[in-house]
């Protein structure tokens, strides 16, 4: 089952349980899905898993920026909010490497890339990011490759 198939069907769970919290999130990740569905090839354009989880992080991240702004204003209830939004999103995205699974990447794509400094950098990181296969978000990865790229 593809990921915008298991979405609808969440949505309709979400309907049916009358959980609106939830229900909202679906919502909202369907639109920014078929949103970049549309960006992607036009309407009724239909996102590979790989693309799909890569617009569920941008989400994630969009609500972790948020979370640290509400903190800094001292607004808590609006992060707890967005924790939760970010605990249903992450039910969609696959299971995270472990740090030392990420030092092992990292080490496998310089050695592919025979990378010596830091500016191959960039080279490093399109290997590493194919690698990774939305497993691990980028600024972990890139932090991973310059610590290595000494």
């Amino acid at each position: 089952m593809s990921l915008q198939t298991q979405i609808d069907s969440d949505i309709k769970d979400a309907m049916r349980a009358k959980d609106a919290a939830k229900l909202g999130v679906l919502r909202m990740l369907k639109s920014a899905v078929m949103n970049a569905a549309i960006e992607k090839g036009g309407a009724g354009t239909q996102l590979e898993d790989s693309e799909s989880i890569v617009v569920i992080r941008k989400e994630v991240k969009k609500r972790q920026d948020s979370i640290e702004s509400f903190e800094k204003a001292g607004r808590t209830e609006l992060a707890d909010k967005e924790k939760a939004e970010i605990e249903v999103l992450s039910g969609y995205l696959p299971q995270a490497l472990a740090v030392e699974e990420v030092a092992a990447l990292v080490r496998e794509a310089i050695a592919e890339a025979g990378a010596t400094s830091k500016k191959e950098m960039g080279a490093v990181m399109k290997i590493a990011n194919a690698k990774a296969a939305g497993r691990v978000d980028g600024k972990t990865l890139s932090g991973e490759v310059q610590k290595q790229l000494v």
